[in-house]
């Protein structure tokens, strides 16, 4: 009877919310609650619950329903440090993940209701952790240098190979972290003493197998440079790291805990509320700095009829471009050593194989460029890209757009530092071209009389899809009679220190001259030593194909072994398909010297850090419209550049906010989104005015997109 009742009582919250919603939303400060289905356990399966959301507090209450939530809430969650998950299994289900480890298994009615409570209860999440972290400086006599980085596992760090005995058996790690936290001993409870001293005693037996075997006399038996010993020793120490690694993110967790309470007095917002200005379409005056000089204009407007503007076509005059004047590289990341303790209490919450798709990542780690821009300077070589048409036979072809595509990664990371560009928004476009001197890439080395000394090559990204986040990219050169189309779905997962990124997708190159298509897949990406210096390699196969030629490639990216072994090595094997014969092998490191050997005894080498870069050329900011990447994401990238973590937080903040409060505006009025410049092919997305259209039907009117 009782559970009849509550369903029934159910069903006329569900009712009221269809007709007037029983929650109500306003900007960042939103007190959001209702019902949801709460699963218990095996036996008593989900329940309805009445859920409150408590910002000021921090806090995820419930009570069994609405009449006693002026009683005490049946139970809560702390969200300081919180990871908050949409379920894969279904479009209704979440989870909250709270730094003690206890987890809330939630299922709304909708999908609509899931992504409400899911962004309110991430962005209180991402304020109370913020805070807890400024709460919590990092630890500064703790140095959490691994001594794996000085065994050359981090390219930032190899040059400390081996500086003593202590720090490659990581001992002093681990005094370190003794002498740390035996004056916090009644801090720690009894059983992370207990892992302290079982650590100390395997630190001990570690010590004497290393001892072991570089005590074994050279003359008889096995040597202490003997292979598999050698892997014992490395896999040892491995083991050890892994484990200090662990029990200190466990040991600091327990101190922060003690040191900052999650549950009491309200922690203050750290991050200014939106202006009520804001909330009805209007724009932020200027900001003044202490001597009256105006700073410029903090946001964009926002307006509810910014879905239609994300859909219009921005009007490209190729004459207003100017080469980029962007740095090169990305300075170096100082902000970590600083934020540690954030990456800390995130890295605590994250399980193994966990999409990080939804987590909100903090603001520092941001590279500042959007995804779009970066998946742009992967043609920074623009001249390898137009002289693949040249090559003289179809094998030729093959080779060359392997070279082109081995040699695009190099320009497409900036710097050795590891930093993650900002998620496009929904709607966003980025557009650039490049100049290519004619003679670089023609073979007799001369343009053709008549002509102009340059070709053009032009690029144009957008964001086609939020959830999944799915970008389209497409380059042509018009005068070559040859184009790239590509879509791609980055997937990320936390792999325990490090963060693996799947770019699933596919490419098309089209070579309309020889009637060619190339298709090909892209590699994974994988952030490495997130806790210290982090940085990319790259791993996987690649498959590239020509079904007209018959001609295949295999490039195969190897990640660095566990022991010994070179970083960022690839090879590459070009084959004829049908006589089954490889033509071509190439090996070597895909950011640095690569060697082409042919099944002639010919050889050829290519050092990718030799080869000329050739800039983008881009229109300036006040030029560009409101959701082309550089104008969209100026105020974030202007705050990173003076180090503002705060502001730039803020900024970016309100991008993803605004994003949320027009697919909420378009779920209400039942409005499909629109692309601007790409259509769904089944699971694929194509150009919607392509060179292999134009050029064979060059008097067809253009297509508006469409998503079907």
């Amino acid at each position: 009877m009782q559970t009849e009742a509550v369903l029934e009582h159910h069903s006329s919250q569900s009712s009221l919310r269809t007709g007037s919603k029983s929650w109500q939303y306003s900007d960042l400060m939103e007190k959001v609650d209702g019902y949801l289905m709460k699963y218990t356990n095996l036996v008593t399966g989900w329940q309805y619950r009445y859920f409150v959301l408590n910002n000021e507090a921090g806090l995820l209450e419930y009570f069994v329903n609405e009449q006693s939530r002026n009683q005490k809430a049946r139970g809560s969650l702390p969200l300081a440090g919180a990871v908050i998950s949409p379920s894969d299994e279904d479009s209704h289900t979440f989870t909250v993940n709270a730094i003690s480890g206890e987890q809330y298994k939630l299922r709304a009615s909708d999908a609509k209701e899931r992504q409400h409570w899911v962004s309110r209860l991430q962005i209180c999440a991402q304020h109370h952790t913020e805070a807890m972290g400024k709460t919590n400086p990092p630890l500064q006599s703790r140095s959490l240098s691994m001594a794996s980085q000085g065994s050359g596992s981090s390219p930032g760090s190899q040059h400390r190979i081996n500086q003593n005995s202590n720090a490659l058996l990581g001992l002093s790690q681990l005094q370190r972290g003794s002498s740390l936290y035996s004056s916090r001993k009644s801090l720690l409870p009894d059983h992370l003493l207990e892992a302290r001293e079982m650590m100390s005693q395997a630190q001990g037996q570690h010590r004497d197998l290393i001892q072991s075997i570089e005590g074994l006399p050279s003359s008889q038996g096995p040597s202490p440079l003997d292979q598999d010993l050698l892997l014992l020793k490395a896999t040892s120490l491995a083991t050890m790291t892994c484990l200090s690694d662990c029990l200190q993110i466990l040991q600091l967790q327990q101190v922060a805990r003690q040191k900052v309470p999650l549950v009491g007095p309200a922690l203050e917002w750290l991050e200014p509320k939106l202006p009520d200005i804001l909330k009805n379409g209007g724009t932020l005056p200027s900001i003044t700095k202490g001597d009256g000089n105006t700073v410029g204009t903090v946001l964009e407007p926002l307006e509810m009829d910014s879905c239609d503007i994300a859909g219009e076509q921005e009007e490209i005059d190729a004459t207003q471009e100017v080469d980029d004047s962007s740095p090169v590289e990305e300075e170096d990341l100082g902000a970590v050593e600083e934020e540690r303790s954030v990456i800390l209490h995130l890295l605590s919450q994250l399980k193994l194989g966990m999409d990080l798709t939804r987590v909100v990542l903090p603001t520092f780690i941001l590279e500042k460029r959007s995804l779009l821009e970066m998946y742009a300077d992967f043609m920074s070589h623009p001249d390898l890209f137009v002289a693949i048409t040249d090559g003289t036979s179809q094998m030729d072809r093959m080779v060359r757009f392997v070279e082109y595509y081995l040699t695009s990664f190099h320009e497409g990371r900036k710097g050795a530092i590891a930093k993650k560009p900002y998620n496009p928004i929904i709607g966003e476009t980025f557009h650039c071209s490049w100049r290519v001197p004619k003679a670089s890439s023609s073979p007799t080395g001369v343009p053709k009389e008549g002509t102009s000394d340059c070709y053009n090559v032009r690029f144009v990204a957008e964001q086609v899809s939020h959830h999944p986040p799915v970008s389209g990219f497409y380059a042509e050169c018009q005068e070559r009679q040859m184009c790239v189309n590509t879509h791609v779905w980055t997937k990320s997962k936390f792999m325990g220190m490090s963060i693996g990124v799947s770019m699933i997708g596919e490419g098309n190159l089209h070579l309309l001259e020889h009637d060619e298509e190339y298709t090909f897949s892209l590699p994974s990406a994988y952030a490495r030593s997130i806790l210290t210096v982090p940085w990319v390699e790259l791993g996987g196969k690649v498959n590239v194909n020509c079904a007209k030629t018959g001609y295949s490639a295999v490039i195969t990216f190897q990640t660095k072994p566990f022991y010994g072994g070179k970083l960022h090595r690839v090879n590459a094997e070009v084959k004829h398909n049908p006589t089954n014969s490889v033509v071509c092998r190439v090996q070597g490191e895909w950011n640095g010297v690569l060697e082409f050997s042919y099944t002639s005894g010919e050889t050829r080498v290519v050092d990718v850090t030799n080869l000329p870069v050739t800039r983008k050329r881009v229109r300036p900011n006040e030029l560009q419209g409101p959701y082309e990447s550089r104008r969209l994401w100026q105020h974030v990238t202007e705050s990173l550049k003076d180090r503002d973590m705060e502001k730039a937080t803020e900024h970016k903040r309100f991008l993803e906010e605004r994003q949320r409060k027009e697919e909420r505006h378009r779920a209400e009025t039942q409005t499909p989104w629109r692309t601007k410049y790409f259509e769904r092919k089944g699971e694929s997305w194509a150009y919607y005015q392509p060179l292999w259209k134009t050029a064979t039907h060059s008097s067809s009117p253009v297509p508006t997109p469409q998503n079907p």
